[in-house]
């Protein structure tokens, strides 16, 4: 009679003594802290999830440095990409709820998307945008640097971004298409993309501090700020970044607490307890690959991990012989990594404060190998055989980009001819500006310093706190460009690694003069015993200069002008109690003439 009983016992306290064993912490979370030291990571945070349960949970280091904050396993970090697999799934909910075919193309629901060319608009499909198989690039400083609100108007502008290959000839990563996605998902419901993430997932999940802008993480108590490590020393804190109408690409802000609620549902076809999140269908379809990235073994020194792909918001891979599942994220000051072990019912969660850190796949693998009972990788060893690799790739870039400066030349114009309004339809407006004898360049997200590097090629620093930061330029130079008239047209910006430099088309600015005050600059002015001759033609302020071309004077100020043609020099009118002086500001010296 109590045989059965008995033998329920045994399984149970087996069960029980296999997982303890699984889960030695003291081991576990030495390797975890020796990863930390070696990252120099400031804090992070994981959750381990086995089968229908968060058996692990606990962060490690400080949510806030300066005043030893300590971070623990409900601080909140932004997740950046790894909130992807959340907008697909929404559109799992659509297919099961509202007919949505993964295989319709996007224009089904947003006839207002237009690509660049009419096999894009002909062709891609909704699995395309998922498996980031458009042929089209990241393009991501087009919202990085030129952030907006609306997401209508950001979408527009992937008619204007050229794609770089063939439709599903190659994977390359898109956060547009996710943006897509999210509003794909507006149209059907007739809520938000975030109202849609909060009811569809924050409230059934229990994810009650999880949110979706940083205005919100803000408001809430236990949040991370983001960190930059410097030189591979010093972490330095970083402001947030507002992603805005990106947001369905990456913009939730969780714990590794909550989001362990999160990979439950993955673990347990599609189930949060009796509540159904998830369709089980979407949840047995989104477990498969659907493009190839790259080649076959990512890392010839783990030939076991191969097969990378990526499906349904996920990569997918063969992890030492186990089915894996998994996405990163990566936003100014945090990076993260969600992983699941499907057949393994495993799932990881690891969130640190880091920018573009190598942490979270450490701890992840770190994890895996204990919990899996795989034979152990030093990932300390490795990480640090890389940073070396790392370090020196740097070093050889600093030296390559220092030798490809050619000495010895200067701008062809004088600095103010390059002011103006610079516009690509792909990305956005950035204003050039002349101030403090020096070129500036004023984007949607940043101001930065126009160093100049050669010719008419100006490398980019940023502006922090009214202070240039010349230890770390933007990554792309600017390349100005001139019409057959000599003027300066445009600018070429290197701002998509796989397509030839893209051209922002320049609109002058200049400083408002009335033509009353051009006309009391008019007249003859003396110097040495030589005559100058100022005048008004076309609207335009001329100098005239014995035994030279006449010169157009460019305004930067009612009463400063840069000389055209001429590089440093500047016309200044003083007014005195009679008339005006002119005064001529050279490299050689500063000269006064006097109006007759």
């Amino acid at each position: 009679m109590n045989k059965p009983l008995l033998t329920l016992l045994f399984v149970l306290c087996a069960t029980l003594t296999f997982a303890q064993k699984r889960l030695d912490t003291k081991s576990l979370e030495e390797k975890l802290t020796a990863i930390q030291a070696a990252t120099k990571t400031v804090g992070f945070s994981v959750a381990i999830v086995k089968g229908d349960q968060v058996v692990y949970a606990k962060g490690f280091g400080y949510s806030d440095l300066e005043n030893k904050v300590p971070a623990d396993e409900n601080t909140l970090y932004a997740i950046g990409s790894s909130s992807k697999a959340f907008t697909v799934a929404l559109l799992g909910i659509m297919e099961e709820e509202k007919g949505l075919k993964f295989t319709d193309s996007p224009r089904k629901y947003l006839p207002e998307l237009e690509f660049h060319n009419d096999e894009l608009n002909d062709q891609v499909t909704i699995l395309d945008m998922v498996s980031h198989r458009t042929g089209l690039p990241r393009h991501d400083l087009s919202w990085y640097l030129f952030p907006t609100e609306n997401k209508d108007s950001l979408l527009a502008r992937v008619k204007y971004q050229e794609p770089f290959t063939g439709i599903r000839e190659q994977w390359y990563y898109n956060n547009f298409m996710y943006l897509a996605q999210g509003l794909i998902t507006e149209k059907l419901s007739g809520k938000s993309w975030e109202d849609n993430i909060r009811e569809r997932f924050f409230q059934p999940l229990q994810m009650n501090r999880s949110n979706l802008s940083i205005a919100e993480l803000q408001r809430q108590s236990n949040i991370s700020k983001g960190y930059n490590l410097e030189n591979f020393k010093t972490s330095k804190v970083t402001p947030y970044y507002n992603i805005a109408a990106i947001s369905p690409a990456g913009s939730i802000n969780s714990s590794a607490k909550e989001m362990g609620n999160w990979v439950r549902v993955w673990l347990n076809e599609g189930k949060l307890g009796k509540t159904q999140v998830l369709p089980k269908s979407y949840v047995a379809k989104a477990a498969n690959p659907l493009m190839l990235v790259g080649g076959g073994i990512a890392d010839p020194k783990f030939p076991d991990q191969h097969l990378n792909s990526y499906g349904y918001g996920w990569f997918t891979s063969s992890y030492k012989g186990h089915y894996r599942m998994e996405h990163g994220g990566n936003i100014d000051g945090f990076s993260a990594n969600v992983a699941l072990f499907p057949s393994d019912s495993l799932g990881i969660v690891v969130l640190s404060n880091q920018n573009g850190s190598a942490l979270p796949n450490l701890v992840r693998n770190a994890i895996s190998d204990e919990l899996l009972s795989l034979e152990k990788t030093d990932w300390v060893g490795y990480y640090q055989e890389r940073l070396e690799k790392a370090k020196e790739q740097q070093k050889k870039s600093k030296e390559d980009a220092k030798s490809s400066k050619v000495p010895n030349t200067r701008p062809s114009h004088s600095l103010v001819e390059y002011t103006g309004k610079y516009q690509h339809p792909g990305y956005g407006t950035f204003r050039v500006e002349f101030a403090n004898d020096s070129l500036w360049a004023q984007f949607t997200r940043e101001r930065t310093y126009l160093s100049h590097t050669h010719y008419d090629v100006f490398a980019l620093y940023p502006v922090t706190n009214g202070k240039v930061d010349t230890t770390s330029a933007v990554g792309f130079n600017v390349n100005f460009q001139t019409n057959d008239l000599g003027d300066i047209s445009g600018a070429d910006l290197k701002v998509e690694p796989t397509l030839d430099p893209i051209f922002f088309g320049r609109s002058p600015e200049k400083a408002a003069v009335s033509q009353e005050t051009l006309q009391g600059y008019v007249g003859s002015y003396l110097l040495s015993g030589m005559e100058l001759k100022v005048s008004v033609k076309s609207e335009q302020l001329m100098l005239l200069v014995p035994g030279q071309p006449e010169y157009t004077l460019i305004p930067t100020k009612e009463d400063e002008f840069v000389i055209k043609g001429l590089s440093g020099y500047k016309a200044r009118f003083e007014k005195t109690e009679s008339a005006f002086n002119l005064v001529l500001i050279q490299p050689n010296g500063t000269f006064t003439a006097t109006k007759k």
